[in-house]
């Protein structure tokens, strides 16, 4: 199975970064992994919030294809502890995804089609965080579900 990171919004500040690729090569032990930055749609500014909602779902729903499995973050869906977290990656590589995708929206969320393609929306926290720190919790808690999955030292009960 493959894991992706899609992000739509501006690319990573170099604080980041670094975390966000130090994070995603350690998942790379575990599961192929890789980040798409989606940069918002050029005409932005001048689209109302629900145009431009539409404008980066027609962006996200171009890059899937039917099998992938797309978990949805937002603030508004069900949240894991982090061996729950563990437990639905490896449901999906056992059910034979071929790649399972984390979907970080744009800065209002996303369209009506993406919750409808969604095959789960998962909650970081109840809190709403910057795009870019999201990109870095989400890397460290599927690092931490892989070592959970392999039994190793990184996550302390």
């Amino acid at each position: 199975m493959k894991i992706l990171f899609l992000s739509i919004g501006k690319a990573n500040e170099s604080y980041i970064q670094i975390g966000v690729s130090d994070f995603t090569q350690r998942i790379n032990k575990y599961f192929r992994c890789d980040w798409q930055i989606i940069a918002p749609p050029k005409n932005a500014a001048s689209l109302s919030e629900s145009e431009l909602k539409n404008a980066e779902g027609k962006l996200v729903l171009g890059l899937l294809q039917k099998d992938d499995f797309l978990v949805l973050l937002d603030e508004r869906g069900k949240m894991f502890n982090s061996p729950q977290l563990a437990q639905f990656i490896q449901q999906r590589a056992n059910e034979s995804n071929k790649q399972l995708i984390f979907l970080i929206g744009g800065a209002f969320g996303v369209s009506d089609a993406i919750h409808q393609r969604a095959d789960y929306t998962w909650s970081l926290s109840p809190l709403v965080f910057p795009h870019m720190l999201v990109r870095l919790l989400l890397a460290e808690q599927v690092y931490r579900a892989c070592t959970i999955l392999r039994n190793e030292k990184y996550h302390h009960l």
